[in-house]
């Protein structure tokens, strides 16, 4: 066995962190936050785009000033939000007045004034037969505003003079703007052309094409925390327990992901917690407190004898969350851990509030999730997709593995994130005390 040479062990790496940046930033200017790594993509442009192509599908667009990974969808359900500097998610409204925008700003003169350019989106909201709130409303312009700050962000605004934020002052404020229009085409990714509305892009996007189930589970793989098998078809889970080795081994040389396969499903993990948007175990009320529920309910309702029937074990990938369940346990974590541990007032005394946004980061995690159709059942499929293992292929029964109707549902990957507890002092000048969680080896 020939042992690679050091110029290629340097080159997979350069390789391996072109990738890895493209993948958690898909639109990268050359003299942006990332404007250092910026060189590397170029230098890789041809052997990046190839590998994005044959593993994920994924198109890459390098050019002099910019890189653009133009991602897919998996559909309804699974889109990565857009936040406000908040933390507060993108409302239909706000992606409204982000499309606006960039409908706009593919046209625009270099430079323009902050006035004209909410002008144009106006009457670009008009023609569309959008209703956009009153200019003088408050709520309307910090929405506008979020959508232009995320402009702002990605590049394609500069603020030249002044701040797009001067939107919403109370007297009205004016700032010249300076368009990168190359980057404003480029933002939207998918099938705007042939799309005849929403839904149908939703669909559309999420179309692996000529991959079909391969191309499909791989996205599926990086770009989501777990994947319970479930969630895939008879063609996907076949092609996953036939080809989960080596794809581990691909992902690892790629991407510098391992691959933890359970009877469940199978998760892509980052040892360099760089790859991923969400956090758990996190810091902050919500983190805290949805680790700490997931504890609960994973002690509660831990199935008896769980596993894959090969082994004796019987499949279990969800199991019903009783009705009142949650408020019960998020109450106590309250009153054990709220008021000590420094929890944020509002949720304290806002039980719905902190539920919604424990369960909100849980489904995103896919730890828990609604109960309703799933891929296994053909939901979301596109038109002509193939379901279907090949003739005479035996493939897991996934029927009733988790309860269907209505309600919640804890899912397998929960059980990942039981936790051991201990509270401890804070340190230094901070008051009250630290909830400390360790997770099972």
């Amino acid at each position: 066995m020939t042992l690679p040479s050091t110029h290629d062990v340097a080159l997979a790496a350069e390789r391996r962190t072109a990738a890895r940046l493209l993948l958690a930033h898909p639109l990268i200017a050359s003299d942006g936050p990332h404007a250092d790594l910026f060189p590397l993509i170029r230098r890789h442009a041809d052997w990046l785009g190839k590998r994005f192509q044959q593993v994920l599908g994924y198109r890459l667009l390098v050019d002099s000033s910019y890189a653009r990974l133009f991602k897919a969808g998996l559909g309804a359900g699974s889109g990565h939000r857009l936040e406000r500097s908040t933390g507060t998610p993108f409302t239909p409204h706000t992606y409204a007045c982000l499309a606006l925008a960039l409908s706009v700003l593919v046209t625009a003169p270099e430079q323009m004034l902050l006035s004209h350019l909410v002008a144009d989106i106006r009457a670009a909201a008009a023609d569309a037969g959008i209703e956009l709130e009153e200019p003088g409303r408050a709520a309307g312009k910090r929405t506008l505003v979020a959508a232009l700050r995320q402009l702002v962000d990605w590049g394609v605004l500069i603020e030249t003079e002044g701040h797009v934020a001067a939107l919403a002052q109370e007297a009205g404020g004016e700032a010249l703007i300076t368009i990168d229009r190359k980057l404003a085409r480029v933002v939207v990714a998918g099938p705007l052309s042939q799309a005849r509305d929403g839904a149908d892009l939703v669909r559309r996007a999420a179309d692996p094409g000529f991959g079909g189930p391969r191309t499909y589970v791989r996205r599926m793989l990086v770009e989501t925390p777990v994947v319970h098998l479930d969630e895939l078809t008879d063609a996907e889970r076949d092609w996953l327990r036939t080809r989960q080795r080596r794809e581990a081994q691909a992902f690892s040389e790629l991407l510098g992901l391992e691959m933890e396969i359970r009877a469940e499903g199978a998760a892509l993990v980052d040892p360099e917690e760089e790859l991923t948007d969400l956090h758990l175990p996190g810091t902050g009320t919500v983190a805290q407190a949805a680790l700490l529920l997931t504890e609960r309910l994973v002690e509660r309702l831990l199935p008896q004898e769980p596993g894959h029937p090969a082994t004796g074990g019987t499949l279990v990938i969800g199991v019903a969350v009783p009705d009142n369940l949650v408020d019960e346990v998020l109450a106590g974590l309250i009153a054990e851990y709220g008021q000590r541990s420094n929890w944020q007032r509002g949720y304290l005394e806002d039980l719905p509030s902190l539920r919604e946004a424990v369960l909100d980061l849980l489904v995103r995690m896919r730890l828990m999730a609604r109960a309703g159709p799933l891929r296994a059942e053909g939901e979301g499929l596109p038109e002509g997709y193939v379901e279907e293992a090949s003739e005479g292929r035996t493939v897991t029964d996934v029927h009733g593995v988790r309860p269907g109707g209505d309600g919640w549902v804890l899912l397998a990957a929960a059980a990942r994130y039981a936790t051991h507890v201990t509270v401890r002092p804070a340190t230094g000048a901070g008051k009250g005390t630290d909830v400390q969680e360790e997770l099972p080896l």
